[in-house]
């Protein structure tokens, strides 16, 4: 399924929502302006590596000996991030592939900016953020030992989403449905969606359990972490309605 636009106005300008989306897409186009020795240093870098942020092993151990070798003949310095704790912020803005930030950024647009409406734009900041390290903290948890690099802004998007679940139910939204060989367009309820798209999350997640730490994939488990953590935090994030109490 693929999210086109939902029909749930806001009433106030995105700003957040624009600005996070503006810093992906930066942030991509400097990767993509990058040798490819380059480019891979500096995602392994600033991506969050469970064993490296669990102190079970430094980033040269976990670099694939090409790319250390290519990095060396190069004269591509290493340098880890430090402290390291920053890498789980700044993997949020790092993607592997268009499609990677076009879905990305596509899900972060449509569902943002109801969000930040309803939370105001600096709880909204704080919200995205908060629901990325709980999203990053639940797959760390579940990859203990794991060298693969943890990169993408799904973890913080799966927070908004949990939100709009919670905030906009009956919202409708024009999605692309596949099913088998037939493609259709049709405007769902957003609570339907969002249900389904958080069960296929849990149904893949769980073909990645007692599976091998190496190898590549999909964080499920940090969408999951980041669609709960939103689903619980977002009454806790939005202002408090002031009550004037009037005398005679």
């Amino acid at each position: 399924m693929i999210p086109f636009r939902d029909d749930n106005p806001t009433r106030t300008t995105p700003m957040i929502t624009v600005g996070l989306i503006a810093a992906n897409i930066a942030v991509y186009l400097y990767q993509f302006t990058l040798e490819p020795i380059r480019e891979q240093v500096f995602v392994y870098t600033h991506a969050a590596i469970p064993v490296v942020l669990l102190g079970q092993a430094r980033l040269e151990q976990v670099l694939p000996r090409q790319v250390l070798l290519a990095a060396s003949h190069y004269g591509v310095p290493i340098t880890p991030l430090q402290p390291i704790w920053l890498t789980v912020l700044t993997a949020m803005f790092l993607h592997g592939g268009l499609f990677h930030i076009g879905g990305n950024m596509l899900y972060l647009w449509i569902f943002g900016n109801n969000i930040e409406d309803a939370l105001g734009h600096l709880r909204f900041l704080v919200f995205y953020f908060v629901c990325g390290l709980a999203a990053a903290g639940l797959q760390i948890a579940l990859s203990v030992g794991s060298p693969i690099p943890m990169i993408g802004a799904s973890g913080a998007i799966a927070g908004v989403l949990g939100a709009y679940f919670v905030k906009f139910p009956h919202a409708r939204v024009q999605t692309l449905v596949f099913l088998f060989f037939f493609v259709t367009v049709v405007w769902l309820p957003a609570g339907l969606l969002l249900l389904l798209w958080f069960l296929m999350q849990v149904v893949d997640s769980l073909g990645t359990l007692g599976g091998p730490v190496r190898g590549g994939g999909v964080a499920f488990f940090a969408h999951i972490g980041g669609f709960l953590a939103g689903y619980l935090l977002v009454r806790r994030f939005e202002p408090r309605r002031r009550i004037r109490l009037l005398g005679r």
